[in-house]
């Protein structure tokens, strides 16, 4: 099984461990697990940071490759054809472009998002698997 980490999820597994769901937390630091981080959460990170929505203590976004590599994570980059087929993704109540973009990478690259945001369950009928 491969996993997506979600923004917060990201955030918290780096910074903050203990925030994360029991599932989650086992589920990223097994060893035999793939666990990949979306270019869309480094895009999201900085521009939060940006316009002060997010402190990072320390750390800027311009780190976010290198601390995710040095986690063991892997990087999902923004393929074309995710770009190009998002408008696939019905809109449902959930607006956040970030988001949206994340759920439509794990659904189409057939990962499970890990995530606490319990508006995600809209997309399950869409093929989204989600844990926390």
């Amino acid at each position: 099984m491969s996993f997506l980490l979600d923004t917060h999820t990201l955030l918290w597994s780096l910074f903050d461990p203990k925030r994360l769901g029991e599932k989650a937390a086992v589920s990223i630091r097994n060893p035999d697990m793939a666990v990949l981080v979306s270019v869309v959460s480094f895009w999201e990170i900085s521009l939060k940071y940006s316009i002060g929505r997010l402190d990072l203590g320390n750390v800027t976004p311009d780190n976010f490759p290198a601390l995710v590599r040095q986690s063991g994570f892997d990087i999902l980059p923004l393929a074309d054809t995710d770009a190009a087929t998002f408008h696939n993704l019905p809109r449902k109540e959930h607006k956040d472009p970030f988001d949206r973009l994340i759920i439509w990478q794990a659904i189409t690259h057939k990962l499970t998002l890990i995530s606490q945001d319990k508006a995600f369950s809209a997309y399950r009928k869409n093929g989204l698997h989600v844990l926390w």
